[in-house]
């Protein structure tokens, strides 16, 4: 059965901490992401090698490797977008359409193996861009064609805490 997209707007996490897996973005620096990203890689490695990998857990929920592949995805994605805005203050970038992108690369039937790989290299490169932002350019800009409007550091935080609460849903 395919999955309900989600529609939600989820900027708000940048002013208040999440109820759901209870990530709270309040003061944190793109190098505080940096280390927290890196905490997240063994959890997915974790979460990629359960047996239950492939199970949904009801008809409107991702599997774990679902989420997973959409967290390598999610890695490069922001890592992309944060390269954008260090290059060009005021930036714009394309809304992203997930569920698009999870039907165009099947990650209901990616190989549990190659998304560990996939994963933890996107991470570590995730992690190290966001790790080298000097404190300088914490405060450039990028526009979502959507006309949400990030600097560098609320770009980090919400990257971080997609990150994040995809580990609560895969319960990780």
């Amino acid at each position: 059965m395919a999955i309900t997209p989600d529609t939600k707007d989820w900027t708000w996490v940048l002013d208040r901490p999440c109820p759901e897996c209870g990530f709270d973005p309040d003061s944190l620096t793109p190098q505080d992401v940096a280390r927290r990203v890196e905490a997240t890689l063994p959890r997915w490695d974790a979460a990629l090698i359960r047996e239950d990998v492939r199970v949904r857990p009801d008809e409107s929920t991702w599997s774990a490797l679902e989420y997973a592949c959409h967290v390598r995805d999610v890695f490069e994605l922001f890592r992309r977008r944060l390269d954008l805005i260090l290059a060009e203050d005021g930036a714009r970038f394309a809304d992203w359409d997930q569920d698009a992108t999870a039907r165009e690369k099947d990650y209901a039937g990616a190989d549990p193996r190659t998304v560990r790989s996939e994963l933890a290299e996107q991470g570590a490169l995730a992690r190290d861009a966001f790790a080298g932002v000097p404190d300088e350019a914490f405060g450039r800009r990028g526009l979502r064609s959507n006309g949400s409007e990030f600097t560098v550091v609320t770009l980090a935080r919400y990257f971080l805490h997609d990150v994040e609460h995809h580990l609560h849903d895969v319960k990780a």
